[in-house]
């Protein structure tokens, strides 16, 4: 039997996206493969935004992150089929200018799960906040 795949309802993507989890963040870089992490992520289904606390590197900054493009994955298996979220855009400091409000309405709705992958214990860890507003968003189930 071949795999049979298609689109999920809006709302079909929010129950699986929840409030929040754990998925995969690809950015790119300027000379070499895509940079692609595990993430934390929290999402926002009145607005389809994901929100991310993302660790700041060693020297305090997390390099220049709005400028390139990124795409965030979160897939899982559940009652056999898979079902996948793949989202595309560019991320934004939520500190920036003009977006406090609405940045601080959307992160009231969403969870971030605090996971521990780094080299130090997460106490000790330095975080910013970023988020998505997808350019793309497909979500699929493939059975």
């Amino acid at each position: 039997m071949s795999p049979h795949s298609v689109a999920m309802s809006d709302e079909e993507r929010d129950e699986f996206l929840g409030r929040g989890g754990t998925g995969v963040l690809s950015l790119s870089t300027d000379d070499g493969p895509p940079h692609a992490v595990p993430v934390s992520y929290g999402y926002d289904a009145a607005e389809a935004t994901f929100y991310f606390r993302l660790a700041v590197g060693a020297d305090g900054s997390k390099g220049e992150l709005s400028d390139r493009p990124v795409t965030f994955v979160y897939y899982a298996q559940e009652d056999g089929d898979w079902h996948s979220v793949v989202a595309e855009g560019h991320l934004e400091d939520v500190e920036r200018e003009g977006i406090e409000t609405e940045t601080l309405d959307g992160l009231r709705r969403v969870d971030i799960p605090l996971i521990g992958i780094f080299d130090h214990p997460t106490r000790e860890v330095d975080f910013d906040f970023c988020r998505l507003v997808p350019d793309a968003l497909n979500a699929r189930v493939q059975s």
